[in-house]
């Protein structure tokens, strides 16, 4: 039996179709008894169907300097020059 954890850590596979046969058995069972995971499964094929449709976009340099700040500063890592 699968844990809501295990679904979890396996659901970029499951999605990609990269599990084995008996893996992905394992999980469409732990989604069809467990209300929780079965929105989260379905929530996120319905976001990656969303944004396979769409045409990539250039983030906006000022966006992308404030992006970066702020996760330098999050991990307190040194500035990296600018791109």
């Amino acid at each position: 039996m699968l844990t809501c954890k295990q679904l979890l850590d396996g659901l970029n596979d499951y999605l990609d179709e990269k599990l084995d046969a008996e893996t992905r058995a394992l999980l469409e069972a732990h989604v069809g008894r467990c209300p929780n995971c079965w929105v989260i499964v379905d929530t996120t094929k319905k976001t990656l169907q969303v944004y396979r449709g769409m045409e990539p976009k250039q983030l906006p340099q000022d966006i992308h300097d404030r992006l970066m700040r702020a996760l330098q500063k999050k991990l307190g890592n040194q500035p990296h020059p600018p791109q």
